[in-house]
């Protein structure tokens, strides 16, 4: 197995909801969005010492009794081989798993879903779906017609998945966040996530004011128009009614 783990947390009560999960962190990305927090899984990830995945499976074999399940992040998980071989590991376990992705590459999370290799996707959907709006906020080149590609294979998929979306206001305003609903209206969950100014990949993102709690509760409820089961994560989730 060439899979390389630069980063492992054992236990997390937060990350999948309604889940005990350990998180694995595969390093590479093929975006480089200037607020990402991951800078050293984007920038040198090289230069950080790979965990054995030996170790990792032995770790996550002997907590299974209290394990529901495993969170593989990144940088991005479909950039990699042998993830599935990783996968099955897990799954032989009969742990649940869930990938977080950037939706660049449809045909290895189809591949996942077809083969049953994951119980859950969460897709980060940066923008709205225009070439050059999503160019902005990812930082380079995307093939917009890859994410919409994804969107509808996980919709129509059948197993469990979140759309998510980091609201800078740098690159994304209420307009925005309206669109990218339109485009995933009738999707199970939609969660908008709080910028924070904090171990930005671009330094210049450190001086940017966030949007307040009530604009982002606004930016929800106008995103429930189109995907009623719509949060906002910052410190903690809150459900937001659609009936304010």
């Amino acid at each position: 197995m060439t899979v390389k783990i630069k980063g492992f947390i054992e236990n997390s009560l937060i990350e999948w909801p309604g889940n005990i999960v350990s998180i694995i962190f595969l390093p590479h990305c093929n975006m480089r969005c200037p607020y990402c927090h991951a800078t050293h899984l984007v920038r040198e990830p090289n230069e950080l010492e790979s965990i054995p995945v030996t170790s990792i499976t032995k770790k996550i074999a002997q907590n299974r009794d209290w394990l529901d399940g495993v969170v593989i992040t990144g940088g991005e998980v479909t950039l990699h081989h042998d993830v599935d071989l990783l996968i099955s590991t897990f799954k032989e376990l009969g742990l649940r798993v869930r990938i977080d992705t950037n939706g660049t590459n449809p045909h290895v999370i189809d591949d996942y879903i077809q083969r049953g290799l994951i119980d859950c996707v969460a897709m980060d959907i940066k923008a709205p779906l225009l070439e050059e709006k999503y160019r902005d906020v990812a930082g380079g080149f995307c093939n917009v017609r890859d994410i919409e590609k994804s969107i509808r294979l996980i919709m129509d998929s059948g197993i469990e998945y979140e759309f998510r979306t980091t609201v800078c206001p740098s690159f994304l305003d209420g307009a925005d966040i309206v669109s990218i609903a339109q485009s995933i209206a009738g999707s199970s969950k939609y969660i908008l996530q709080a910028f924070r100014p904090n171990n930005c990949l671009d330094d210049s993102m450190l001086n940017v004011v966030p949007y307040s709690e009530v604009e982002m509760a606004g930016f929800a409820k106008e995103a429930q128009k189109f995907v009623k089961n719509c949060f906002v994560r910052g410190e903690e989730m809150k459900v937001l009614s659609s009936n304010w």
